[in-house]
Protein backbone atom coordinates (compact mmCIF):
# COMPACT_ATOMS: atom_id res chain seq x y z
CA UNK A 1 0.00 0.00 0.00
CA UNK A 2 1.43 3.49 -0.90
CA UNK A 3 2.52 6.04 1.79
CA UNK A 4 0.11 8.40 0.38
CA UNK A 5 -2.94 5.66 0.86
CA UNK A 6 -1.68 4.93 4.12
CA UNK A 7 -1.64 8.67 4.96
CA UNK A 8 -5.08 9.65 3.71
CA UNK A 9 -6.62 6.68 5.68
CA UNK A 10 -5.20 7.58 9.25
CA UNK A 11 -6.26 10.98 8.39
CA UNK A 12 -9.61 10.20 7.20
CA UNK A 13 -10.14 8.05 10.53
CA UNK A 14 -8.83 11.55 12.53
CA UNK A 15 -11.45 13.65 11.07
CA UNK A 16 -14.06 11.26 11.22
CA UNK A 17 -14.26 10.70 7.27
CA UNK A 18 -14.14 13.63 6.19
CA UNK A 19 -11.65 16.19 4.60
CA UNK A 20 -9.79 18.63 7.37
CA UNK A 21 -11.32 22.13 7.11
CA UNK A 22 -9.59 25.16 5.60
CA UNK A 23 -7.17 23.04 3.50
CA UNK A 24 -7.48 22.72 -0.43
CA UNK A 25 -5.75 19.29 -0.76
CA UNK A 26 -7.29 15.94 -1.01
CA UNK A 27 -7.01 13.95 2.32
CA UNK A 28 -4.70 11.44 0.04
CA UNK A 29 -1.76 14.07 -0.29
CA UNK A 30 -2.13 15.63 2.88
CA UNK A 31 1.08 13.15 4.35
CA UNK A 32 2.84 13.61 0.71
CA UNK A 33 5.05 16.83 1.53
CA UNK A 34 5.92 18.58 4.03
CA UNK A 35 4.71 21.91 2.29
CA UNK A 36 0.99 20.40 2.42
CA UNK A 37 1.06 18.95 5.53
CA UNK A 38 2.21 22.15 7.04
CA UNK A 39 -0.79 24.02 4.56
CA UNK A 40 -3.10 21.81 6.25
CA UNK A 41 -1.68 21.88 9.75
CA UNK A 42 -1.35 18.10 10.16
CA UNK A 43 2.40 17.38 10.81
CA UNK A 44 1.88 15.49 14.52
CA UNK A 45 -0.52 13.37 12.01
CA UNK A 46 2.55 12.84 9.74
CA UNK A 47 5.55 12.00 11.70
CA UNK A 48 6.41 8.91 8.80
CA UNK A 49 6.29 10.84 5.32
CA UNK A 50 7.66 13.77 6.21
CA UNK A 51 11.13 15.07 7.10
CA UNK A 52 12.58 18.15 8.88
CA UNK A 53 12.82 21.37 6.80
CA UNK A 54 16.06 21.04 4.97
CA UNK A 55 18.63 23.29 5.88
CA UNK A 56 20.56 23.25 2.65
CA UNK A 57 19.70 24.22 -1.32
CA UNK A 58 17.35 21.02 -2.50
CA UNK A 59 18.99 19.03 -5.61
CA UNK A 60 18.33 20.70 -8.39
CA UNK A 61 16.90 18.53 -11.42
CA UNK A 62 15.62 20.21 -14.74
CA UNK A 63 13.85 17.92 -17.69
CA UNK A 64 14.20 18.73 -20.93
CA UNK A 65 11.83 15.62 -22.90
CA UNK A 66 9.23 14.68 -25.43
CA UNK A 67 5.86 13.36 -24.08
CA UNK A 68 6.28 10.37 -26.47
CA UNK A 69 9.97 9.53 -26.61
CA UNK A 70 10.63 6.03 -25.22
CA UNK A 71 13.93 6.92 -23.40
CA UNK A 72 12.20 10.28 -21.70
CA UNK A 73 9.33 8.09 -20.52
CA UNK A 74 11.29 5.37 -19.42
CA UNK A 75 13.69 7.44 -17.08
CA UNK A 76 10.91 9.77 -15.89
CA UNK A 77 8.69 6.40 -14.97
CA UNK A 78 11.69 4.18 -13.52
CA UNK A 79 13.94 7.11 -12.16
CA UNK A 80 12.91 10.43 -11.68
CA UNK A 81 9.30 9.35 -10.25
CA UNK A 82 10.14 6.78 -7.55
CA UNK A 83 13.24 9.23 -6.95
CA UNK A 84 10.48 12.21 -6.36
CA UNK A 85 8.11 10.30 -4.25
CA UNK A 86 10.66 9.49 -1.69
CA UNK A 87 13.31 12.33 -1.96
CA UNK A 88 10.86 15.28 -2.77
CA UNK A 89 11.56 16.88 0.45
CA UNK A 90 15.52 17.34 -1.19
CA UNK A 91 15.14 18.02 -4.40
CA UNK A 92 13.54 20.88 -7.18
CA UNK A 93 12.44 19.19 -10.44
CA UNK A 94 11.71 21.34 -13.59
CA UNK A 95 10.00 19.54 -16.38
CA UNK A 96 9.87 21.36 -20.25
CA UNK A 97 8.18 19.51 -22.30
CA UNK A 98 9.45 20.36 -25.86
CA UNK A 99 12.89 18.53 -27.22
CA UNK A 100 13.44 18.31 -30.55
CA UNK A 101 10.49 19.75 -31.49
CA UNK A 102 10.45 22.97 -33.90
CA UNK A 103 8.74 26.27 -33.64
CA UNK A 104 7.07 29.20 -36.50
CA UNK A 105 5.44 32.02 -36.31
CA UNK A 106 2.22 31.74 -38.78
CA UNK A 107 0.18 34.89 -38.79
CA UNK A 108 1.44 35.58 -35.14
CA UNK A 109 0.70 32.23 -33.82
CA UNK A 110 3.27 29.63 -32.65
CA UNK A 111 2.75 26.37 -34.87
CA UNK A 112 4.57 23.45 -33.50
CA UNK A 113 6.15 20.24 -35.45
CA UNK A 114 7.43 17.32 -32.69
CA UNK A 115 9.84 14.30 -33.49
CA UNK A 116 6.98 12.00 -32.83
CA UNK A 117 4.09 13.79 -34.39
CA UNK A 118 1.06 15.37 -33.71
CA UNK A 119 0.49 13.60 -30.90
CA UNK A 120 3.57 13.99 -29.04
CA UNK A 121 2.74 18.08 -29.76
CA UNK A 122 -0.64 17.09 -28.02
CA UNK A 123 1.26 15.39 -25.48
CA UNK A 124 3.57 18.11 -24.83
CA UNK A 125 1.08 20.80 -24.60
CA UNK A 126 -1.45 18.85 -22.27
CA UNK A 127 1.49 18.18 -19.36
CA UNK A 128 2.35 22.25 -20.01
CA UNK A 129 -1.04 22.99 -19.19
CA UNK A 130 -1.05 20.64 -16.46
CA UNK A 131 1.60 22.31 -15.14
CA UNK A 132 0.29 25.66 -15.28
CA UNK A 133 -3.27 25.27 -14.06
CA UNK A 134 -2.43 22.98 -11.08
CA UNK A 135 -0.02 24.88 -10.23
CA UNK A 136 1.65 23.05 -7.40
CA UNK A 137 4.06 20.82 -9.01
CA UNK A 138 2.74 18.16 -6.33
CA UNK A 139 -0.56 17.77 -7.77
CA UNK A 140 0.62 18.33 -11.33
CA UNK A 141 3.43 15.27 -11.30
CA UNK A 142 1.72 12.64 -9.98
CA UNK A 143 -0.51 13.16 -12.87
CA UNK A 144 1.76 13.29 -15.63
CA UNK A 145 3.59 9.96 -13.94
CA UNK A 146 0.35 8.71 -14.64
CA UNK A 147 -0.28 9.65 -18.30
CA UNK A 148 3.88 8.64 -19.12
CA UNK A 149 3.38 4.79 -17.71
CA UNK A 150 -0.02 3.89 -19.39
CA UNK A 151 -0.19 2.34 -23.06
CA UNK A 152 -1.32 5.94 -24.21
CA UNK A 153 -0.08 9.12 -23.26
CA UNK A 154 -2.46 11.43 -24.64
CA UNK A 155 -5.78 9.31 -24.28
CA UNK A 156 -5.28 8.34 -20.74
CA UNK A 157 -5.55 12.16 -19.20
CA UNK A 158 -9.14 12.33 -18.08
CA UNK A 159 -8.59 8.93 -16.19
CA UNK A 160 -5.30 10.05 -14.45
CA UNK A 161 -6.97 13.68 -13.75
CA UNK A 162 -10.09 11.22 -11.74
CA UNK A 163 -7.28 9.39 -9.44
CA UNK A 164 -5.07 12.27 -8.87
CA UNK A 165 -6.45 15.05 -9.90
CA UNK A 166 -10.11 14.93 -9.47
CA UNK A 167 -11.07 18.55 -8.84
CA UNK A 168 -9.75 19.18 -11.86
CA UNK A 169 -11.93 19.43 -15.32
CA UNK A 170 -10.67 17.85 -18.27
CA UNK A 171 -12.33 20.99 -20.11
CA UNK A 172 -10.19 23.30 -18.11
CA UNK A 173 -7.21 21.46 -19.65
CA UNK A 174 -8.56 21.11 -22.98
CA UNK A 175 -9.42 24.79 -23.38
CA UNK A 176 -5.94 25.66 -22.08
CA UNK A 177 -4.11 22.59 -24.72
CA UNK A 178 -6.25 24.13 -27.65
CA UNK A 179 -6.31 28.37 -26.73
CA UNK A 180 -3.87 31.20 -27.00
CA UNK A 181 -2.56 30.62 -23.39
CA UNK A 182 -1.04 26.97 -24.28
CA UNK A 183 -0.12 28.14 -27.22
CA UNK A 184 2.22 30.95 -25.30
CA UNK A 185 3.08 28.40 -22.59
CA UNK A 186 4.55 26.28 -25.42
CA UNK A 187 6.68 28.67 -26.97
CA UNK A 188 8.08 29.43 -23.73
CA UNK A 189 8.86 25.92 -23.45
CA UNK A 190 11.03 26.70 -27.42
CA UNK A 191 12.74 29.50 -25.71
CA UNK A 192 13.88 27.49 -22.58
CA UNK A 193 15.15 24.76 -24.78
CA UNK A 194 16.90 26.82 -27.71
CA UNK A 195 18.52 28.52 -24.48
CA UNK A 196 20.37 25.58 -23.04
CA UNK A 197 24.34 26.00 -22.93
CA UNK A 198 25.15 23.73 -24.22
CA UNK A 199 22.61 22.85 -26.47
CA UNK A 200 20.91 19.94 -26.15
CA UNK A 201 21.20 17.13 -28.68
CA UNK A 202 19.46 14.65 -27.90
CA UNK A 203 16.59 13.73 -24.94
CA UNK A 204 16.40 13.31 -22.52
CA UNK A 205 18.25 15.85 -21.62
CA UNK A 206 19.14 16.20 -18.02
CA UNK A 207 20.92 19.37 -15.94
CA UNK A 208 21.49 18.52 -12.22
CA UNK A 209 21.80 21.80 -10.33
CA UNK A 210 21.82 23.47 -13.32
CA UNK A 211 24.63 21.88 -15.17
CA UNK A 212 25.02 19.23 -18.15
CA UNK A 213 27.54 16.77 -18.52
CA UNK A 214 27.95 13.20 -19.90
CA UNK A 215 28.84 11.87 -16.82
CA UNK A 216 25.99 13.59 -14.95
CA UNK A 217 23.27 12.47 -17.61
CA UNK A 218 24.46 9.08 -17.40
CA UNK A 219 24.39 8.72 -13.50
CA UNK A 220 21.17 10.07 -13.43
CA UNK A 221 20.01 7.83 -16.07
CA UNK A 222 21.13 4.73 -13.94
CA UNK A 223 20.70 6.07 -10.36
CA UNK A 224 19.19 9.29 -9.74
CA UNK A 225 17.96 8.28 -6.51
CA UNK A 226 21.71 7.21 -5.07
CA UNK A 227 22.48 10.53 -6.95
CA UNK A 228 20.82 12.93 -4.94
CA UNK A 229 21.48 11.48 -1.85
CA UNK A 230 25.01 11.56 -2.27
CA UNK A 231 24.36 15.42 -3.74
CA UNK A 232 22.27 16.96 -1.17
CA UNK A 233 24.83 18.66 1.76
CA UNK A 234 21.84 18.62 4.77
CA UNK A 235 20.57 16.27 6.81
CA UNK A 236 20.02 13.33 4.65
CA UNK A 237 16.49 11.63 4.95
CA UNK A 238 15.76 8.65 6.39
CA UNK A 239 15.14 7.22 2.90
CA UNK A 240 19.14 7.99 1.85
CA UNK A 241 20.42 5.77 5.37
CA UNK A 242 18.36 3.14 4.25
CA UNK A 243 19.68 2.18 0.73
CA UNK A 244 16.32 3.78 -1.44
CA UNK A 245 15.86 2.35 -4.66
CA UNK A 246 17.90 -0.81 -5.37
CA UNK A 247 20.79 -0.53 -7.81
CA UNK A 248 19.35 -2.64 -10.20
CA UNK A 249 16.15 -0.48 -10.21
CA UNK A 250 17.19 1.09 -13.69
CA UNK A 251 17.53 -2.46 -15.47
CA UNK A 252 14.06 -3.07 -14.74
CA UNK A 253 12.87 -1.29 -17.69
CA UNK A 254 9.06 -0.86 -18.29
CA UNK A 255 7.98 -1.43 -21.52
CA UNK A 256 6.62 2.01 -23.38
CA UNK A 257 6.87 1.69 -26.88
Amino acid sequence: MSRWLLAALALWAVSGGDSLPACNYPPRLLCSSWKIAVACQVEKLCPKFYHRPQAANPVSLSLYYESLCPGCRNFLVTQLFPTWVMLSDIMDITLVPYGNAQEKNVSGKWQFECQHGELECRGNMIETCLMYQLKDFDHSFPVIFCMESAGSVVENLEACLQVYAPTVHLAEINSCVTGDLGNKLMHRNAQLTDALNPPHNYVPWILVNGKHTDALQARAQTALFRMVCELYTGEKPDACEGGGLSPSAAEDRVSLN
